[in-house]
């Protein structure tokens, strides 16, 4: 069994009542099997708390009106585990920030963004991340598992996070490259091509091939606003499942800012950001990548078992795009300053309605399917 995990994943530490926000309210915890078993033989103090703060047919906690877990404090500290200990979280308590993803012999881990703590780390890293691969005993077969497919998805990945790592290029470039790797990808799947995705590997290594693509992309731009373009992902934001109310009053401010006047606006708007950017925050880009390759790595291999490649494509770029959206307008609000406070709560902002709903996963990849 082969574990692969990020550079910084062991720094990771839960800091409970010192954290912005909490993991307990805005997202219903499924109870796994086991924990509820045990959870129905505590006898005690705790006894009857405990039975009544779970919802037994649905195997989950019961939250208040507000979405907060029925155990969560008004110090935002968990009840059940002051009286019974860290070893009677459920899976889902136990685990959570760690996200994994399941393939064939391969249980690759990541840290989910939607945590103000790991959001912290990974954009403060300075460095590229690096993903550490440990060989452990044992064996998992998937049937059904498409293997070929999946070496073909590992080495397109590859490829992807080289480009997105590669800091010789503008990130709007690298970005550029992603979606188009993705869409020829996508070409080459759909026409059972996958033994030639070599040649697209090749290409896409090619120094040439980036030197031609920036120059598409310095001219794209030149002749098509980025306005209306913007607009339209942005709109599919609000066709997701809300998780927070105070998220869709965030997007209607956010939208007012960036597409409440005209063009003009919008571009002056970029315009000035990116000039206060280069002076004062010259390594912002970094940020960029660091949430590119974050989705990159966590998503794409799962198209191994619903061939939307374009698509978990589309939902990196996208979804890196619509939070450096969100981060202009905070800027703006803030009267031509961002701290990394800022960025930090936007980004799991983002990351908790994107990510914590299956339903919206599922429904931001079918929408940027249609496009």
């Amino acid at each position: 069994m082969l574990i692969v995990k990020p550079d910084y994943y062991n720094e990771f530490k839960c800091i409970a009542e010192n954290c912005p926000d909490t993991c307990c309210a805005g997202w219903q915890i499924v109870i796994d099997e086991e924990s509820l078993q045990h959870y129905a033989n505590v006898q005690g103090d705790f006894e009857e708390q405990l039975k009544k703060s779970i919802d037994w047919d649905e195997s989950v906690f019961y939250q208040d009106e507000e979405k907060r877990c029925a155990f969560l404090n008004d110090g935002n500290l968990c009840d059940l585990y002051t009286a019974l200990g860290e070893g009677c979280l459920c899976k889902t308590c136990r685990e959570y920030p760690r996200h994994i993803e399941e393939f064939e012999n391969v249980r690759e881990y990541t840290l989910s963004l939607s945590c103000p703590e790991v959001a912290r780390i990974l954009l403060n890293k300075k460095e590229p991340v690096a993903f550490l691969e440990i060989e452990e005993a044992g064996e998992e077969e998937f049937e059904d598992f498409d293997a070929l497919m999946y070496d073909r998805l590992l080495e397109a990945r590859e490829v992807m996070l080289g480009i997105l790592q590669n800091r010789n290029l503008d990130i709007s470039v690298r970005a550029y490259l992603l979606w188009e790797m993705g869409r020829e990808l996508q070409k080459y799947t759909d026409e059972g091509m996958l033994f030639s995705c070599e040649e697209i590997f090749e290409k896409y290594k090619s120094e040439q091939v980036w030197n031609e693509f920036s120059k598409k992309l310095m001219e794209h731009h030149a002749l098509q606003t980025i306005f209306e373009k913007s607009l339209e992902y942005y709109k599919k934001l609000y066709e997701l499942e809300l998780l927070r109310e105070d998220w869709d009053e965030h997007l209607q401010e956010t939208a007012i800012v960036l597409y409440g006047e005209d063009e003009e606006a919008y571009r002056k708007l970029h315009e000035s950001f990116t000039t206060w950017q280069k002076q004062y925050k010259p390594d912002f880009t970094i940020i960029l990548e660091q949430l590119l390759v974050y989705f990159v790595q966590t998503y794409f291999c799962g198209a191994v078992y619903d061939d939307y490649i374009l698509s978990k494509v589309k939902m990196s770029v996208v979804s890196t795009w619509m939070i450096y959206e969100m981060l202009v307008v905070r800027w703006f609000q803030n009267g031509q300053s961002l701290e990394m406070d800022d960025v930090i709560s936007i980004v799991y902002r983002y990351s908790r309605e994107l990510e914590h709903s299956d339903y919206n996963l599922e429904t931001m990849e079918e929408l940027l399917d249609e496009n």
